[in-house]
């Protein structure tokens, strides 16, 4: 599904990515974790093809990033901060966005699973953060794409909601879907993910499941597991 080999990044004199090699398989929700400044934000744009690497490789459905945008056209993304138009209403943004990418999904089931039909008519610039991050999942998982890449999809979800995410990102892990994901709730991570990366100052620390992981660091639970790499790495 994605194959990087090689992976150099850096801004200036700072070396963000080093060396990364990573291959995720088709199929399974793979979480992407370190802490801030290890590289994830870069990694997944490099993805994306939003960042361009200095060095390295990347393949999306066995298809070369570099110099091509037509794989684009097989992933849905969630970004962190969605900027969108504050004078647009909820339902044009939605319009705007089906008229851009063509056919889509049940765009009305989700609308109604995260209730936001009240918000329709509403322009963006009105909206609470949390009800913009609403509108944010809706925008991307209205499409059926095969890769979809999610950045802290969390922040801002009352818990109601944060439940009926879960249940769709395991929906759509059921159809074969391979999906990426950053978060910083640990919780969160552990119930969903069937492996992680854990990538630290530019480079891949840990690859596997949280039980290995666990393992590898000796500690009760995921939380001090990841604390513990931290704590070695950081003290």
């Amino acid at each position: 599904m994605v194959n990087i080999l090689g992976l150099h990044k850096r801004f200036n004199k700072n070396v963000v990515l080093n060396g990364v090699n990573l291959n995720i398989n088709e199929g399974g929700i793979f979480a992407i974790l370190g802490p801030n400044g290890s590289g994830k934000t870069t990694l997944i744009k490099s993805i994306l093809g939003m960042v361009v690497p200095n060095k390295g490789t990347i393949s999306v459905l066995g298809k070369s990033t570099k110099n091509n945008s037509t794989y684009r056209h097989q992933i849905d993304y969630l970004p962190q901060i969605a900027n969108f138009p504050n004078n647009l209403k909820v339902k044009e943004l939605i319009k705007m966005i089906q008229d851009l990418r063509g056919k889509t999904e049940s765009v009305d089931s989700l609308i109604e699973l995260f209730k936001l039909t009240p918000f329709l008519d509403k322009k963006l610039g009105n909206l609470s953060g949390g009800t913009k991050q609403k509108v944010n999942i809706v925008l991307t998982f209205m499409f059926d794409s095969p890769l979809i890449i999610l950045d802290e999809p969390t922040t801002g979800l009352d818990p109601i909601s944060l439940i009926r995410l879960k249940a769709l990102i395991s929906k759509e892990q059921s159809k074969g879907k391979t999906i990426l994901i950053t978060s910083h709730i640990m919780s969160f991570v552990e119930e969903v993910a069937d492996e992680i990366v854990f990538l630290l100052e530019g480079e891949i620390y840990f690859k596997g499941t949280i039980d290995t992981l666990k393992s590898k660091t000796n500690q009760p639970d995921f939380e001090h597991a990841i604390a513990s790499i931290l704590a070695e790495n950081y003290a």
